[in-house]
């Protein structure tokens, strides 16, 4: 059965006209939206903007709001449109009309006909049926001079995506002589173009990325709870690990832990790599069955109410470090330690790179290794900048950046040292979210321990694929 709602916190209300409830989600208020949408009037003045929402669903898949049309309202309505109309201060809401057939096997939702209840959870200051949009913007061409229409240029993201991966995956399909569709804002765009040419359409992106680059304490603490959800699904993937164990089976376990706690499922495509396969850096078959004398990497996080985290450990197959996996991941333990000393508010991602090789290069002096290759990986380490990796927030490659510039209170990221050992196809890592603080660093994921002896100890209790074990291969 197709379902159009999330497993979003949920407000009940008995106003439904057949009887049922619809429901939304109550992490945020209409104040909460309004004063983002505030933000985005001081950047388009007297003109317009536009945003539209998430597309219907084609076969049974649960309907997910863009996270652009989701941050500005909250609501999970498909084939929604927002216009902001700076010169009289007004947000207008246009959504599709109420379908009693749908609501009989899917239930109600927010549609135009419950226009008093979305104005009351959005702050919007009318509500007005989807086909009405056209006839508005046309009045607007009576304006001298005409508003400029301000819309975002880069594609909105949806469930398990990230807008580089979306970039990608279009070029990608640009390659294909059958195929070469443009990206759906890319035919709104011109769609607004051929039938309104007296606008000057300008880009709303750069005014929204910077908007989401600073998270506020109500998406902290989201982003701090799926972080926290994130380490106790890789908990429970350490003590389900044993060798012969399937790593779709160690994803699985993360995976009951998610939708256990009231999570929509996966954030991004779980990697669940042992061995040889942990060295490709986005490898998601997780077919394999692990084995003894080889480390494991498991990077996975939930959605979790629109936000989520970007979690990483590494842990040995059999329960024990060896002498050589101890020295590689304790180095990559100590360099994260590293970055977490010197992250705060005011010096940039440059300052603490070279904070924490300068520390790191201490340790290293004093440590031994049974290969030089092993060294020579560390000392490769030091120079790679990737480590002080991207924002995260309501996608887990999230928009804005913390990159070369000064660090702000409120700005989330991950922080993934790593190291690789080419020629014996060896690769190491550790990943944790963290947020600038007003006078530091907080790590929203600190539940997930770093110690190898932690790790260790966790590996000895029984998981739940031991709890359940498959029927199946």
């Amino acid at each position: 059965m197709i379902r159009f709602f999330s497993l979003t916190a949920l407000v009940f209300l008995a106003i439904s006209p057949v009887g049922a409830q619809p429901r939304f989600q109550a992490d945020f208020t209409a104040e909460d939206f309004q004063a983002r949408r505030k933000k985005i009037f001081d950047v388009i003045g007297d003109n317009l903007a536009v945003i539209q929402g998430a597309e219907d669903v084609q076969g049974h898949i649960v309907f997910r709001q863009s996270n652009t049309f989701y941050y500005l309202s909250g609501l999970e309505v498909a084939n929604a449109y927002m216009l902001l109309d700076g010169k009289a201060g007004n947000t207008t809401l246009y959504l599709p009309r109420r379908d009693p057939e749908l609501e009989k096997s899917a239930s109600p939702i927010l549609t135009f006909e419950y226009s008093d209840l979305v104005k009351k959870i959005t702050g919007a200051g009318a509500v007005r049926p989807l086909e009405k949009l056209a006839e508005d913007l046309n009045g607007y061409m009576w304006d001298v001079p005409t508003p400029a229409l301000f819309i975002p240029h880069s594609p909105a993201e949806g469930y398990l995506q990230s807008r580089d991966e979306i970039l990608s995956g279009f070029a990608r399909n640009l390659a294909d002589p059958w195929d070469g569709r443009p990206l759906r804002v890319g035919h709104f765009i011109q769609l607004l173009k051929t039938r309104y040419p007296q606008f000057d359409i300008r880009d709303l992106t750069p005014a929204l990325d910077a908007m989401r680059n600073i998270k506020d304490k109500k998406e902290i603490d989201l982003i701090r709870k799926a972080s926290q959800l994130a380490g106790l699904g890789i908990m429970e993937a350490i003590r389900s690990t044993e060798p012969g164990v399937k790593e779709y089976q160690l994803e699985a376990a993360a995976k009951f832990v998610f939708n256990n706690n009231g999570a929509r499922g996966l954030s991004y495509n779980a990697i669940v790599g042992g061995g040889k396969n942990a060295f490709f850096g986005h490898y998601s078959a997780n077919a394999d069955p692990v084995r003894s004398g080889d480390l494991i990497l498991v990077d996975l996080a939930p959605d979790y109410r629109y936000y989520t985290s970007d979690v990483t450990r590494m842990w040995p197959v059999n329960g024990t470090y060896s002498k050589d996996q101890r020295d590689l991941y304790g180095f990559v333990v100590e360099y994260h330690k590293a970055f977490m000393r010197h992250i705060r508010p005011g010096i940039t991602s440059d300052e603490v790179l070279a904070k924490a090789s300068a520390d790191m290069r201490k340790v290293l002096d004093k440590m031994t290794f049974s290969k030089e290759i092993y060294r020579k990986a560390c000392e490769e380490a030091l120079a790679f900048k990737g480590h002080f990796q991207h924002p995260v927030g309501m996608s887990v490659h999230d928009v804005g950046t913390q990159e070369h510039v000064p660090l702000e209170a409120g700005m989330v990221f991950a922080i993934d040292p790593m190291i690789w050992v080419r020629e014996e196809k060896i690769y190491i890592r550790m990943e944790d979210v963290v947020v600038v603080t007003k006078d530091g660093v907080e790590n929203l994921s600190a539940n997930l321990p770093v110690e190898m002896d932690d790790l260790e100890a966790l590996w000895r209790e029984e998981g739940i694929v031991q709890k359940r074990p498959a029927v199946f291969d």
